[in-house]
């Protein structure tokens, strides 16, 4: 194998391992927004999913019990922010900010105790028999860490569910018209419970990837906004679980370009610039009605539903 062709396929394999944490978390905030609940509390979440992911499995010396671990915790704040928002029917933006701060400072303070801590029961590569053997793609695609995998198969199950399925028409019609959905018997919501709480899980999950498998260690603030990228590639991707799948993996290859770019003089920093850079442009152009109605984005999505007022 060549030298350029080692460099690509060593680029493209980095790519959709720094992708991962981002395919999952938006998976997450797709199932959210689709039922009407913006969460932006995202990045506490990983934060969460990080911390408790690395303690647990320091402690226990297994990994899966780590990952495990991320979504329990994951699971229980992103209840908070449900109860908030869907229950006491509060502002969400709000609500998902306090729960950024809240588990910001969380894992920052449990954390403490794991800074520069090596964590030596990652979560190691794993080759896929015979698919591994293929030239090129197998070495890319089939030769990643289990959570990897993992993302993959729940970027393909929940995009089934969400438009294949009953259960995803009522999750969509949640998200559409509350008032029509509850009148054909839809539960609106348990519907918003249940995706808020999923979007918890598989942010949790998120955060467990960076510190059982990209970056085997705690570092605090090593979710690096992480969970913003992920509230645009939500927008970027019309929430829609496959077409999240290549924005993640696209942002996860300008992250390791990085590391290319920064020895033919590009300063490292600006580089890092692009995600957010776009992170912002995406929210900002989200943010019209006008373009939102043209992308796609579900009608009653930031608005508390009171059956009360039917």
């Amino acid at each position: 194998m060549g030298g350029y062709e080692f460099l690509i396929i060593s680029v493209l394999k980095r790519a959709l391992v720094a992708g991962t944490p981002l395919l999952l978390g938006t998976l997450g905030e797709i199932y959210a927004e689709r039922s009407g609940v913006l969460n932006l509390g995202v990045e506490g979440l990983m934060a969460i999913g990080a911390v408790s992911g690395f303690g647990v499995a320091l402690v226990t010396g297994n990994p899966w019990l780590g990952l495990l671990a991320a979504a329990v915790f994951g699971a229980i704040l992103s209840l908070v922010h449900a109860f908030v928002s869907v229950t006491l029917k509060s502002n969400q933006i709000i609500s998902g900010l306090a729960l950024t701060m809240l588990g910001l400072g969380i894992s920052g303070l449990w954390g403490k105790a794991y800074i520069g801590i090596p964590l030596t029961t990652k979560f190691e590569s794993v080759k896929i028999p015979i698919l591994s053997k293929i030239p090129y793609v197998g070495e890319i695609l089939f030769h990643q860490d289990p959570i990897f995998y993992i993302s993959v198969i729940a970027g393909i199950v929940m995009w089934f569910i969400l438009f294949k399925t009953e259960v995803g028409i009522n999750i969509r019609s949640v998200g559409e018209n509350p008032l029509a959905a509850d009148a054909m018997g839809v539960n609106v919501y348990k519907t918003r419970y249940v995706c808020v709480i999923i979007g918890g899980v598989l942010a949790g999950v998120a955060g467990a990837h960076l510190s059982l498998a990209y970056i085997p260690s705690w570092i605090e603030g090593m979710t690096g906004g992480r969970g913003w990228i992920v509230i645009a590639l939500t927008i970027f991707a019309l929430w829609n679980p496959l077409r999240a799948m290549l924005g993640a993996y696209l942002f996860g290859g300008i992250y390791v370009l990085q590391y290319l770019l920064q020895p033919i003089g590009i300063p490292p920093n600006i580089l890092l610039m692009f995600p957010y850079l776009a992170t912002l442009f995406v929210l900002l152009v989200s943010a019209q009605e006008t373009f939102r109605k043209r992308m796609g984005a579900p009608r009653s999505l930031g608005v508390p539903y009171d059956k009360e007022e039917k």
